[in-house]
């Protein structure tokens, strides 16, 4: 069933998405050559408690993992797609990608929110794939209006993805969000026949995040049993917001 917020809950939801994204514009200023990715957790933990709030992630059980995620932060450098875990060995180096995802409870609302920062310099190349992914997540933001449908969400960000060379991860996908990290609908980065493409209205509130790998498409689990990571190795990106459907169009709740 997917869930209609009221004007009061979209604030609520507007005060999470706003404190993940300030906690992300803080981690993103943080990366650099020779930091790693614990510390960036480090400083994660200490702002959400600061902020009165709690991770969404730690203690997050998965079913598919068997396993609760031990960290506030997911972590994903160069191959790694999703559910990278920090570690304190794990430096990052110039050349380096990082897709860092978080997310929090406050006041009994969820917000979550991703991005992808270079490290140092970063090839021609690599640029280009940061570049498309946040422009396929700009594009399906447009399309969250009153009346679309979800495929023309997900239509948009394949679309945009393969025209420009790169490929969809398929196993993974976006989500509503709410009173629970994850809600009804799911949402592919890619039209699934197969999924119901429910009509959009107001007060829905969509986690769209295209993850894109610069080679094919298929992944692969760690033995750690959470971090995802391209089969082929070639490297990912992934960027994420929360968006309300108002009859004014799309809303981001996680940034000003």
């Amino acid at each position: 069933m997917i869930v209609r917020r009221s004007p009061a809950e979209l604030e609520k939801l507007r005060r999470s998405g706003l404190l993940v994204y300030r906690i992300l514009q803080q981690l993103r200023e943080m990366v650099n050559e020779g930091i790693t990715t614990q510390d960036l957790e480090d400083t994660a933990t200490k702002l959400i408690a600061a902020a009165g709030a709690k991770p969404a992630f730690k203690g997050y059980y998965s079913q598919a993992a068997g396993t609760k995620y031990p960290f506030v932060l997911c972590t994903s450098v160069n191959e790694e797609v999703v559910h990278g875990m920090p570690s304190g060995r794990r430096k990052l180096r110039s050349g380096d990608i990082v897709s860092i995802d978080t997310g929090v409870q406050l006041d009994g609302y969820y917000g979550d929110s991703a991005v992808t920062v270079a490290v140092g310099s970063i090839n021609e190349s690599l640029e280009r794939l940061l570049k498309v992914t946040e422009e396929s997540l700009e594009l399906a933001i447009d399309k969250v209006r009153s009346g679309n449908r979800l495929f023309d969400i997900c239509g948009t960000v394949e679309k945009h993805v393969i025209s420009h060379g790169f490929s969809i991860v398929r196993e993974f996908v976006g989500h509503g969000i709410g009173t629970s990290l994850h809600e009804e609908p799911q949402i592919p980065n890619y039209v699934d026949r197969n999924n119901e493409n429910p009509r959009l209205k107001p007060g829905m509130v969509l986690a769209i995040e295209p993850m894109v790998n610069a080679g094919k498409p298929e992944t692969t689990v760690l033995p750690d049993r959470w971090t995802a990571v391209a089969r082929d190795g070639s490297y990912s990106a992934h960027f994420e917001h929360m968006v309300a459907v108002t009859d004014n169009g799309p809303w981001v709740l996680s940034r000003p």
